[in-house]
């Protein structure tokens, strides 16, 4: 009996953390995801030939995605009889999310979920994404640094005074600072963010590469 309870603990957990399929536009609030290019460069994007990574792209924190979010959970792949984007749109997201490829992605599996259409959807993204001030300091870096991961969430903070601490989250992968997450309401403003949102990277000697 207590192994049966445990195992429905856990599949019921599981639930809780992504559903799919959920009516579009039922979700809390959304996250503003800001990937640091010269790390998903160096870990996934150089060997995937993506243009994203040539030199002369010059791109820093690109718009990873703007994500509906419950306070647990998120849901995904949403049942929605929304206008899709046009190809057109979607590549006219390249300028802040790297590839119109990735535009499509983020549509497909977390935009149809905020139960706009898709021209509404990718305006109001363009929009969270201007709002937001990036440091300008990680733009000036001349060399690769090692850094605790505290010192970004400190600069964000910083140029943008109406946030605080429970309001964005730095992550971290393979040792490299990985993304900036930032929570908002369905009007943009900023909010606290959910437990599974709120995991700070600790490390203390973060890898942070600079623009090639």
């Amino acid at each position: 009996m207590r192994g049966l309870v445990i195992w429905l603990f856990m599949v019921f957990s599981a639930g809780m953390a992504s559903a799919e399929g959920e009516q579009a536009g039922a979700f809390d609030y959304y996250v503003l995801s800001l990937s640091w290019s010269p790390t998903w460069c160096a870990l996934e994007g150089e060997e995937r030939g993506s243009p994203q990574c040539d030199a002369e792209a010059d791109f820093g924190w690109v718009m990873h995605g703007l994500w509906p979010q419950n306070h647990r959970g998120w849901p995904s792949y949403c049942r929605s009889d929304a206008r899709q984007p046009s190809r057109a749109l979607t590549a006219s997201m390249a300028d802040i999310m790297g590839t119109p490829g990735l535009a499509w992605y983020q549509w497909n599996k977390h935009g149809i979920c905020s139960g706009l259409d898709g021209d509404a959807y990718f305006a109001l993204a363009r929009q969270a994404y201007e709002g937001v001030t990036r440091p300008a300091v990680f733009r000036q870096l001349e060399k690769a640094v090692t850094l605790p991961a505290s010192l970004v969430e400190e600069a964000f903070l910083k140029a943008n005074p109406d946030l605080e601490q429970d309001m964005l989250t730095i992550t971290c992968k393979a040792g490299r600072i990985q993304e900036a997450r930032l929570c908002l309401s369905k009007d943009l403003k900023p909010v606290p963010c959910g437990r599974d949102v709120v995991k700070d990277c600790t490390l203390k000697d973060a890898l942070f590469a600079p623009i090639p």
